[in-house]
């Protein structure tokens, strides 16, 4: 049998989104050097808030996507209050903030497991969506993955074009030069973590009100993770991020699509692919020591104290 090209990569861009927002976030907190391990908690929180409010009050996507967002960013000040308020470590922070997404998640989540909502339908784009090829792969989507590409463009533009660009990247290279120039350290890395915990929180209500219109416990499934490599497979870079994103969006639609090759694989080893081709790029990355040491940002997990 032979497979759909169209199919897989249509479902690739949409596997994509989820990865999408949540890595931008996190490249944004971390270029101010803050890195936030819980990105896989704050996108369960989000997925539940948004699937509960959707479901008790029959709530739009897009109303899911902000309570969703609005969730994730709570949690994330939650992360900032400890970690830059307080300066304790922000690895062991952001780990318990998974730990307690995850917890708070599941115990929410119990009244809502049969739960299923209508999802929403794609919005295809007058003549865009009529080109052969790559008609139904980029222009016969929802809503939320043309969001997706909105947003990354926002970010790359600020990054690259923008004094505030500037601003986060000189708090993430020497904060102590950036509060001597007169800036509020603590207030922008405030203000990036939270913009972080917002893209996961978004991120995670996707999956749960649009991608899998149902509620499953633990749905997001490593993805938080993922989109932390991405950070580091992309260099701190959006463009390389939205590419890894694709790529790790491919590797996961491709488990769906595998059998129809007849091919008798053991579906574990296949849900294990997205993970297995994580640590093969990490690998490779770690390798290029050059290439890290011209991006990282120097202080990367480092506490400030003004």
């Amino acid at each position: 049998m032979v497979l759909d090209i169209t199919a897989i990569l249509a479902g690739t861009v949409a596997a994509a989104t989820p990865l999408i927002f949540a890595g931008l976030g996190e490249l944004v907190s971390e270029r101010t050097g803050v890195i936030n391990l819980g990105v896989e908690g704050m996108m369960l929180v989000g997925a539940i808030a948004g699937f509960a409010f959707a479901a008790q009050y029959e709530a739009s996507v897009a109303s899911a996507l902000l309570v969703g967002g609005l969730a994730g960013m709570i949690m994330a000040l939650m992360f900032a209050f400890f970690t830059l308020s307080l300066s304790t470590n922000q690895s062991a922070c952001g780990l318990a903030l998974t730990i307690f997404g995850i917890g708070i998640s599941a115990f929410i989540g119990q009244n809502y497991v049969s739960t299923a909502l209508p999802g929403l339908g794609s919005l295809d784009i007058p003549l865009l969506s009529e080109i052969p090829f790559v008609g139904p792969i980029l222009f016969q989507q929802n809503y939320v993955v043309y969001l997706s590409i909105l947003a990354f463009f926002i970010v790359w533009w600020v990054l690259a074009k923008t004094r505030l660009g500037l601003l986060l990247k000189a708090v993430g290279e020497s904060p102590e030069s950036a509060h001597a120039m007169g800036y509020n350290v603590l207030a922008i890395r405030y203000g990036a973590v939270m913009f972080g915990g917002l893209m996961a929180g978004i991120g995670g209500a996707f999956l749960s009100t649009v991608y899998t219109p149902m509620w499953i416990e633990n749905m997001v499934a490593g993805r938080g993770w993922i989109a932390i490599a991405l950070v580091v497979f992309a260099a701190w870079k959006p463009t390389r991020l939205m590419l890894g994103a694709y790529l790790f969006g491919g590797v996961t639609i491709l488990q769906f699509h595998a059998q129809a090759l007849g091919l008798k694989v053991p579906n574990e080893f296949l849900a294990a692919l997205p993970y297995v081709a994580t640590i093969i790029v990490l690998v490779i990355i770690s390798r290029d020591k050059k290439l890290l040491k011209m991006n990282l940002p120097a202080s990367l997990g480092k506490t400030f104290v003004p």
